[in-house]
């Protein structure tokens, strides 16, 4: 033991009592502890790093982070100080870092079993599985009594895509697993166990190992599934039959059993569609209140049996009042046949209504809502079709039936959208609210309505009827992680030219998804000892994808784009657009520049006192927002290298989208990257030759590269 770290055997002891007290969460007993020790040893390293710890969460960042890097340099070789270094990186959600200090500590003392384990979760969050393999291989060997270190090991087999290497860690040790006394714990292993078989496309020992699990298993409905399954992949087609029709008597409303049951009896080709109805008929008879059947039905039938078919739906429809109508049945618009049925239809059950009051001319009566709901119906077929004056008259007319009726004022609304007629629909929308206050849904789309018209305040109000009345509206959904929002309020802002507040709001997306990755930490120690193994790895497969979502990816094309502007305000060196300005108006635009500049210096000036947060009934501090206008983003000095930090995510996540590589475009041209200019048109040009922004962005192209090199 180095000098340094040499303790007489009372600090021994306390020092023992410190890391006791740290696993127990006692961080202020554990200070006072620690700081007994420094006043005696004042360059202990190992003593200095936990107190460092212990400051660090109780909120004291800084202060931790200064003991935690002395006591390093005091003592290089303790694994104790670089595995606390590598807590607290880890805590800030820098897991590179972390990664490097777990390293460091790993070289001081190998075998320690709580760095390993620490580090191993690190290596999952990071998606390093070849090395994962290793550190749990190591934790296995030190404790090899441990059945979650050899389900860990398993499941770091299968993430690295080795299922037949993770079988063979769960089945040498399953004498070990059964003695695991939660039943429903044990269930899911096995179930587990049956998953890595069928990945590794043994579909025939996955079928047996159900049958001989079968009793212990207590999800009965996922095994009869998973079964069933397997039967239909390994052509038992009798056995698969009798097990979906089972399914389907438990529950005839999933689609996927049905269609499973075409697929056994080969009526999912297009030539058996004749026997495929006859089929789904036979079955709706069985379950007339399954919508997931009588839909198949419909996508199936064809001529006079679809015409008689959907004639019966639309009437039960109509009559019931069901809003959704239009949006069940407008899939069918892409069969000519039949969107020519429906619309002769609904515009012949609008005109027998209004003259009889009923669906045909030799009908029973109808109650007056029938008439209401065709009129909706029509009005949005209308509307589909862009017949937009037809669609406005019709809506109207329903309207003057129906004055009390919210969706008929919302529909109206969403026409005026499609009109482009934004001020007016925003308008009628808010019209949709009044008329029901205590809507929540109804509220939240009035708002969408405001910001797409820029009237930012209006929707603020308008959401804060809905929101915690402690805290400002924004700040509650901000933390509520309603994305929506923040989008539309960052494009609003965005067309107004406020790219620090549109970019904090685009940034607050980014942070959100930050968050959603963050959050998988804990599950990956929670998810090994509570054997929800099967969900854990569709967790971390779903998590390698979380970015995908359009609501990112819209929020990422508004931060380059909030980017790029700048950078082009920024070009002429005074923050400036100056194109087409004379020298008189140049100068007077730059003397008004640094007055403003000038002027918001003695603003900035008063505002150094930080916002103090407000205690919480909980006692918990509620975080001030000390930048609300995305002042650090307004003023950074690298904006297009804080757009490419976007588009990088967009490359990964959406990679064959235009909008992705024009946007590479505009940042690389700047940068006069011509290569990676030229590669990004040549993607635009892979996926669509037509695409109309090709044609502009290839004459740039040769301008700015004949402008350089003349």
């Amino acid at each position: 033991m180095p000098p340094k770290r040499e303790l007489p055997p009372k600090e021994s002891a306390i020092f023992k009592n410190i890391l006791k007290t740290y696993e127990h969460r006692q961080y202020k007993k554990g200070l006072k502890l620690a700081d007994s020790i420094l006043k005696k040893f004042p360059e202990h390293g190992e003593t200095m790093a936990m107190k460092g710890l212990f400051l660090n969460n109780l909120q004291k960042k800084e202060e931790g982070y200064d003991y935690v890097k002395r006591g390093v340099q005091n003592d290089l070789t303790s694994h104790i100080c670089w595995h606390v270094y590598g807590l607290l990186h880890r805590a800030d959600k820098n897991y590179a870092e972390a990664a490097k200090c777990y390293t460091h500590a790993l070289k001081y003392n190998k075998n320690d079993i709580h760095i390993l384990r620490d580090f191993a979760l690190l290596q999952t969050q990071m998606r390093q599985y070849d090395a994962l393999i290793e550190t749990r291989t190591q934790l296995l060997q030190q404790r090899p009594t441990n059945p979650p270190f050899w389900i860990g090991l398993a499941v770091a087999y299968q993430l690295a895509g080795k299922p037949d290497k993770a079988l063979n860690v769960l089945t040498s040790h399953e004498e070990s697993v059964k003695d695991i006394g939660n039943k429903i714990e044990h269930s899911e292993l096995l179930m587990y166990h049956n998953s890595l078989l069928e990945e590794m496309g043994d579909h025939k020992g996955a079928l047996e190992h159900l049958e001989k699990i079968e009793n212990e298993v207590m999800d009965k409905r996922a095994l009869r599934e998973k079964r069933a399954e397997l039967q239909s992949k390994l052509g038992q087609k009798d056995e698969a039959e009798k097990g979906y029709w089972g399914l389907v008597e438990e529950n005839p409303h999933d689609r996927a059993y049905i269609k499973a049951l075409l697929t056994l009896k080969g009526l999912d080709e297009e030539s058996k569609r004749a026997d495929a109805y006859r089929f789904l008929t036979e079955t709706y008879d069985k379950y007339p209140k399954s919508k997931a059947i009588e839909n198949l039905v419909l996508e199936y039938a064809e001529g006079d049996k679809f015409n008689l078919k959907i004639d019966t739906v639309l009437q039960n429809a109509l009559r019931k009042g069901i809003p959704s109508l239009f949006a069940s049945t407008k899939k069918y618009y892409s069969n000519s046949e039949k969107h020519a049925v429906i619309e002769k239809l609904v515009l012949s059950y609008r005109e027998s209504l209004e003259k009889s009051g009923s669906f045909t001319p030799d009908g029973q009566k109808e109650p007056p809502t029938a008439l209401l709901w065709t009129l909706y119906y029509i009005a949005q077929h209308y509307d589909y079709h862009s017949q937009h004056d037809k669609a406005i008259s019709t809506i109207q007319a329903a309207i003057n039936h129906s004055p009390t009726v919210v969706e008929l004022y919302m529909t109206k609304a969403r026409i005026l959208k499609h009109q482009g007629h934004l001020d007016k629909a925003a308008d009628q929308m808010n019209i949709a609210r009044e008329l029901d206050l205590q809507d929540r849904f109804i509220n939240s789309k009035c708002a969408k309505y405001m910001l797409r018209v820029n009237r930012i305040e209006e929707a603020e109000e308008i959401l804060a009827l809905f929101t915690r009345k402690d805290v400002p509206a924004v700040q509650d959904l901000v933390d509520m992680q309603c994305q929506w929002f923040n989008i539309e309020e960052g494009y609003a802002y965005l067309r107004q030219k406020e790219y620090g507040k549109a970019l904090k709001r685009f940034h607050i997306i980014e942070k959100i998804y930050d968050d959603i990755y963050d959050d998988q930490f804990d599950f990956h120690t929670y998810c090994t000892r509570k054997m929800t193994l099967r969900a854990y790895v569709s967790l971390l497969r779903y998590e390698d994808h979380v970015r995908d979502h359009h609501f990112y990816l819209r929020a990422a094309k508004g931060a380059v784009e909030a980017y790029l502007a700048l950078a082009d305000k920024s070009s002429n060196g005074d923050g400036l657009d100056e194109s087409g300005m004379t020298e008189a108006e140049k100068k007077k635009a730059r003397s008004k520049a640094r007055k403003a500049e000038l002027k918001a210096q003695k603003t900035n000036e008063k505002k150094e006192e930080v916002p103090v947060a407000k205690k919480q009934p909980d006692g918990t501090k509620q975080p001030v927002d000390q930048d609300p206008n995305g002042e650090k983003y307004l003023h950074t000095k690298t904006p297009l290298e804080d757009a490419m930090q976007f588009i990088k995510q967009l490359q990964l996540v959406a990679p064959h989208s235009i909008d992705t590589h024009n946007l590479g475009f505009e940042v690389y041209l700047r940068q006069s990257q011509w290569v990676l200019a030229l590669r990004s048109l040549l993607k635009v040009t892979e996926i669509n030759k037509e695409d109309p922004s090709l044609k502009i962005n290839t004459e740039r192209f040769k301008k700015a590269g004949k402008f350089k090199y003349g």
